[in-house]
């Protein structure tokens, strides 16, 4: 469970501020905005087709309308639903409180944000002024790109957790480059690329100044960084391969394998879709993707690099969580690309699980073919879930 879109249907910011250094009226951010929409149009290629709306808000109301939105985008048997995947896959503890840590990550990190459902822009009324023009730029990217791509929609519990993540990959990256640019008006994008390495390293090293980022669980950290980022990563290369087009419509990347290895996405290595057989009751259903993955197995192994290359090779993943005797258990399957990438995934879950596994609880990994394509089967849950005589089956979409 990162902290990402469908944590909330916001476009938001979430980039280190300056301290505040005079009250922004509601005239000055206008002001602004139509200074920086020629060069926004300019570096996106396509026009506003109306003028963007942009509001004003006191912190006090936008910490209000945040909390609303988690309650909203995020309900509690949702949230409940997500946090147990996470909690059975060690990735967050069994007392965290999830509710919590989101209002206080979106009070501490939002410095603007742009809400798809009232195709509004809002502001805190206190922003620095060089904080302000960026925060404007990039949330006015936003207002464009939905103005030809509705965004909500890339952004919804259908479309499924990596498709989505991919996608906000894609809206943030952007936005955060094209922001960059109006920034830097004597830069264009080829010299862009060494001003955002440095960029990229400051951000990084920002994150230990913000307590609740620093202190939220791994999965939930570089789940809030990762579009921005690992976005803009995509999105630098893609404008040099691709230029006069924008990276959604057709081109939209499909996973978060194609955002993180760019070379995927240009030879169109699209994921497969894995469904189970039959109809299965289950508490909660969905994929992790080679981005969650990898921050599975570097949590379990304790090792970035490890865990970022027992993640390659993905190809795809369905997971059920079933109830069993007023508790959980987990069938996992997944695809890849190779027979050793998927040896490879096998071996980590084999050497390192047993670790995690609860008193009264077992698991299981075995290598089985999907169709066509190296398969691996992770099962976990109590010793006397039912599930052991008959996993559910999956085939590919």
């Amino acid at each position: 469970m990162t902290v990402k879109r469908r944590y909330l249907g916001l476009m938001a910011l979430t980039l280190p501020a300056c301290a505040p250094d005079q009250a922004q009226t509601e005239g000055r951010v206008h002001e602004i905005a139509a200074e920086v929409q020629s060069t926004i149009e300019r570096h996106v290629g396509l026009p506003f087709k109306s003028p963007p709306q942009i509001a004003v808000r006191s912190r006090d109301q936008i910490r209000a309308y945040l909390d609303a939105k988690i309650e909203t985008d995020l309900p509690p048997a949702e949230l409940e639903r997500l946090s147990t995947v996470y909690r059975l896959f060690g990735l967050i503890p069994d007392t965290l409180d999830m509710r919590k840590l989101l209002s206080e990550l979106y009070v501490e990190q939002v410095m603007g944000y742009y809400d798809p459902d009232s195709a509004m822009l809002f502001l805190p009324a206190d922003l620095d002024p060089v904080v302000l023009r960026f925060t404007l730029s990039h949330e006015l990217v936003h207002v464009l790109q939905d103005q030809y791509m509705p965004v909500k929609p890339l952004l919804s519990n259908e479309r499924g957790n990596d498709r989505r993540l991919a996608a906000q990959a894609m809206l943030e990256g952007q936005a955060t480059l094209v922001a960059m640019l109006d920034m830097l008006p004597d830069y264009g994008v080829e010299m862009l690329a060494e001003v955002w390495s440095q960029a990229r390293g400051q951000v990084r090293d920002q994150q230990d100044q913000m307590p609740v980022l620093a202190a939220a669980p791994m999965v939930i950290r570089e789940g809030l960084i990762f579009p921005y980022l690992s976005g803009a990563d995509f999105v630098l290369w893609f404008v040099s391969q691709y230029p006069d087009t924008v990276p959604y419509g057709p081109r939209l990347p499909e996973s978060t394998e194609q955002i993180l290895h760019p070379g995927r996405y240009r030879i169109g290595d699209a994921p497969t879709d894995l469904v189970f057989v039959d109809s299965i009751d289950a508490f909660h259903e969905d994929g992790f993707g080679e981005f969650e993955i990898g921050i599975m197995l570097t949590e379990l192994t304790g090792s970035e690099m490890t865990g970022r290359l027992g993640a390659m090779g993905w190809d795809g993943d369905r997971y059920a969580v079933l109830e069993t005797g007023g508790d959980h258990g987990v069938v996992w399957w997944s695809v890849w690309d190779t027979e050793r990438a998927a040896d490879r995934f096998v071996g980590l879950l084999t050497s390192e699980w047993p670790q995690r596994v609860r008193p009264g609880w077992r698991h299981e990994v075995e290598r089985i073919d999907v169709g066509d394509q190296p398969g691996v089967l992770f099962m976990y849950g109590p010793s006397g879930w039912d599930a052991w005589d008959g996993p559910p089956a999956v085939t590919q979409r």
